[in-house]
Order: structure tokens, then sequence, then C-alpha cells
């Protein structure tokens, strides 16, 4: 299963829906933001792609009723607030919006994938946790281009490849 993976959108629509446009015609499958989303019409933006969005919140967390309440009214959203476990492909998923709670996860073991953004910068890192395993962390920087490049991740979970690219405005 091919992902995609954002953060810090900060309501920068056309960046948004950019770097989603490019992940589904590369073959993303599921949308998951980790966080600064800000807006609901920000997140039902992603609507228009006909994928599944697993998405948290951030420090810069708007609407949260909301957002919260967008996910309840239709079903590709899936909004869990300030953390989410889930399964993709037989994968264990993390996402969270800070990298040292992400980095903490990691290291547990428990996941196959964890995700964070609020940094602003890409990261892709292999982490030994403690069951002497590898567990994939990966930051995609802001999507909504705020300090840096707009950026995003193109993961494949089969393989637990991943890469990060610009994102064009």
């Amino acid at each position: 299963m091919k992902i995609c993976i954002l953060s810090d959108s900060h309501d920068n629509i056309p960046l948004l829906r950019n770097a989603a446009a490019k992940a589904k015609q590369q073959g993303a499958e599921a949308i998951l933001h980790c966080g600064d989303i800000v807006a609901p019409s920000t997140l039902n933006q992603l609507k228009a792609y006909q994928l599944p969005v697993h998405a948290i919140h951030g420090n810069n967390t708007g609407d949260l009723y909301n957002l919260s309440r967008l996910s309840n009214t239709n079903n590709t959203i899936y909004y869990y607030g300030q953390d989410a476990t889930f399964t993709l492909a037989k994968k264990r998923i993390f996402l969270v919006h800070y990298p040292h709670y992400a980095q903490a996860m990691a290291i547990t073991g428990d996941y196959d994938l964890v995700c964070c953004g609020h940094s602003h910068r890409v990261s892709i890192d292999k982490i030994t946790n403690i069951k002497g395993e590898q567990t994939i962390l990966c930051n995609p920087g802001s999507v909504g281009g705020i300090g840096a490049t707009a950026t995003y991740i193109f993961g494949d979970l089969e393989t637990m490849t991943f890469e990060a690219f610009p994102v064009n405005s």
C-alpha cells in the first residue's frame, strides 16, 4: 500500500491540494496528516482525492469541534485528536505532531511506522527500538511551506521505503 504523509499545512490549501494530487498520481492509497491543519475547510479539501485521510491536530488546532465533526460525517476522513494508532496494510502506525513524542513511541517497538511534524524539517530515519528491530520515523516537513520548501513524503508500506518530495505551488 502506497501512502502520502503530510504535516503542517497551516491552511495553505493550494500546496496541500498539489501534494495530495501529486501523491495520488504516484499511486497513493491513503493520506496521513500529522497536524497543524488548522481549519476544517482545509481538511475538507482532501475529500476531492477520494482517499482515506488519517489526521491529528497539532499545536495550531483551530476549530477542534468542527474538525472532529467532519470525520463523523465523512467516511473517508478519520480525525483522531492529539495522536493516532491504526493499522494499514498490516503495518502498525502511530501519528503525533511532536518529534520528541514520536521518537519515544518509535523506540517502544510497538509500531512499524511513526510519523510526526512540527519542526517543518523533513527527516526519514530508521530507529532501532527496544526489541532490536527497526521502526521507521518520518517527518514530512511542512506541506504549507512554512519556513522551508513545501514537502511531503511518499511511502510504500509493503517495502517500507519512503522518499521526500517538494511541492510545487
